[in-house]
């Protein structure tokens, strides 16, 4: 018998299609990579194209993460569809925070969360240097490059100093120590769960938001969000974009104090990592939708006020991102070969970080476009620019966390039967990784 409905029928085939292709595209670069580490070519990633090892285990997270999982599975469509709006995002945020925290469990408390952050090259480890903060800005460029005296350590070196800065304030608050920094930079990354939504609800209606919930819970990218600095990047700006998005389709005082802090948020981001300038993409799509001036130009007097502090304070961007530049050029990881990397960087995009899902959603984005298509492609084009500039070659699991949690705005793209099939793919993934692979974060 005939389908009623080839529409339907043709964009199912079409998603299993961009699925299929996903698959392929990760699987052929995970063997290339390992036939690539056989023959001793330098990637640097045992388990590419992730960084990490093979290692398969379980833990004491791992039930909770099952167990969270079959939740969101099960109950997490139909709630997302009709709770109350501030009680979805506050159950929204504490899922997100419970799959954090269950998948990094699995390797237990010390080694996969208090320990994570206090590695030699991490940014705790430099923490102790700063007693005076206007001195350590002043000279911070002074020990980018390797050869010099004190240079600062992988990471510290490697971003601009509002990160160090961000821990060494909460060390000065009486919060400091490995335990502390990373659950507050899970807490600060379970945001997302909250910013995304309203984000898409203001730009493209509370059906596309609730939509999209579940899928921001369930973000394969946890396992990386819970571990990483590039968790607390991911919250700081998904909210610097919530706050933009919102003061631009409203009026009066609050809007310009929310696109206020909106800039000022997402001016602070430039100073955690360089590759941030690239949420460029998202920025354009919420103004473009909004096209509200008087927002924009709020928003861009935060931006310039974070920038200017920190000029005043003897840190310029542009010198230290050259500063940067060379120092990835120094070191052996230069050497991974861009040929690999251009596509094993997607790989761990599109089907480890982001989800398979991914693949579906830039699919339906492509075709669909709308608010909702509309950041996906944003983010995909973030991506793409980062990936092309030959500067994130590996480990961009984590480091595209940013622009990977916003493929989980797809969902608004979905017809209303599939959402739980695609769960279940994000939520295997990430229980996959995490359980097969140790991963450096």
């Amino acid at each position: 018998m005939r389908s009623l409905s080839p529409a339907p029928d043709r964009a199912r085939r079409a998603d299993l299609l961009a699925f299929a292709a996903a698959i392929a595209a990760v699987a052929g670069t995970a063997v290339a990579g390992f036939l690539l580490n056989q023959a001793g070519v330098p990637l640097y990633a045992d388990a590419a194209p992730l960084f990490g090892f093979w290692l398969p285990r379980t833990g004491p997270g791992t039930p909770l993460a099952v167990l969270v999982a079959g939740a969101v599975i099960a109950w997490g469509p139909p709630l997302a569809a009709r709770l109350p709006w501030v009680r979805l995002l506050v159950a929204g945020y504490v899922a997100a925070l419970a799959w954090m925290v269950s998948l990094a469990l699995v390797d237990g408390w010390q080694d996969g969360i208090a320990r994570r952050l206090t590695d030699w090259s991490e940014y705790l480890h430099d923490v102790p240097r700063v007693t005076d903060i206007g001195a350590t800005l002043a000279g911070f460029t002074e020990h980018i490059l390797l050869g010099q005296p004190d240079s600062w350590t992988v990471h510290v070196s490697g971003h601009p100093p509002g990160v160090l800065l961000s821990y060494v304030w909460l060390d000065r608050l009486g919060l400091g120590g490995g335990a502390w920094a990373a659950v507050v930079t899970m807490a600060l990354g379970a945001l997302a769960a909250v910013a995304v939504p309203v984000t898409v609800r203001t730009l493209a209606g509370a059906d596309a938001a609730r939509a999209a919930v579940p899928f921001l819970v369930l973000f394969p990218g946890a396992v990386w969000m819970a571990v990483s600095a590039d968790g607390m990047f991911t919250g700081v700006t998904t909210t610097g974009l919530a706050l933009l998005a919102v003061a631009s389709a409203r009026r009066g005082p609050w809007a310009a104090c929310a696109a206020t802090a909106a800039g000022l948020l997402l001016g602070f981001a430039l100073f955690l990592s360089y590759g941030l300038v690239l949420l460029l993409p998202l920025v354009l799509v919420v103004l473009w939708r909004t096209r509200n001036v008087r927002a924009l130009l709020f928003a861009a007097a935060g931006v310039v006020v974070v920038v200017a502090a920190f000029a005043l304070h003897g840190f310029w961007w542009l010198d230290g991102y050259h500063l940067v530049v060379q120092r990835y050029h120094q070191g052996e990881f230069a050497r991974r070969p861009y040929g690999y990397w251009v596509f094993g960087d997607i790989g761990a995009l599109l089907l480890l970080s982001a989800g398979p899902f991914a693949a579906v959603a830039l699919r339906r984005a492509a075709v669909q476009r709308g608010p909702a298509g509309w950041l996906v492609l944003a983010a995909a084009a973030a991506g793409l620019a980062a990936d092309v500039s030959g500067l994130s070659k590996a480990e961009v699991e984590r480091i595209w966390l940013p622009f990977a949690v916003w493929f989980a705005v797809g969902a608004a793209l979905l017809p209303g039967r599939q959402p739980r099939w695609w769960l279940a793919g994000q939520a295997v993934t990430a229980l996959a990784v995490n359980h097969l692979i140790a991963t450096n974060w």
